[in-house]
């Protein structure tokens, strides 16, 4: 019989904490026309890697988006991601001080601008100070989540 090995036994992990983040967003609708909507950011310590824009008002038929937030600070810095989630950093050449965010669902695309400043300063020093970049895997509680993966 092979030897048994068991997995270390979890230290028990802090109750999640959060950080939200309520602002005013532009839909662009097209080159010189955009709407105003609410919109919330959030994160969750335990869901370290994701943050969450959630369209409100009569904007919430557009849901919720759930994202990397490496790829959200890679925005601010340089155009980054591939496929749903694209984001692009202020342009001041071309006259956009917000950073803009693709957002392409099965049948639509939508373009999305938000105050690059507050969302970079949410960033650091609220999800940052949660979970430090780096740190992201040892706030998943993994045998939980290897539990979903088992029968």
């Amino acid at each position: 019989m092979p030897p048994h090995h068991s997995l270390p036994s979890p230290r028990p992990r802090p109750e999640a904490t959060s950080a939200d983040l309520s602002l005013d967003a532009r839909l662009v609708l097209g080159e010189h026309e955009t709407v105003d909507v609410p919109v919330r950011l959030g994160y969750r310590s335990d869901d370290p890697f994701a943050v969450a824009l959630q369209f409100l008002g009569p904007a919430s038929e557009a849901g919720t988006w759930r994202f990397s937030r490496d790829l959200l600070w890679e925005g601010l810095q340089k155009p980054a991601g591939l496929g749903d989630v694209r984001i692009w950093p202020p342009c001041t050449c071309h006259g956009r001080a917000s950073l803009r965010i693709m957002l392409r669902g099965r049948d639509s695309v939508v373009l999305v601008d938000l105050p690059s400043r507050q969302i970079r300063r949410w960033l650091r020093r609220e999800t940052f100070t949660l979970v430090p970049r780096g740190t992201e895997a040892t706030h998943i509680d993994w045998p939980t989540e290897l539990d979903h993966l088992t029968p």
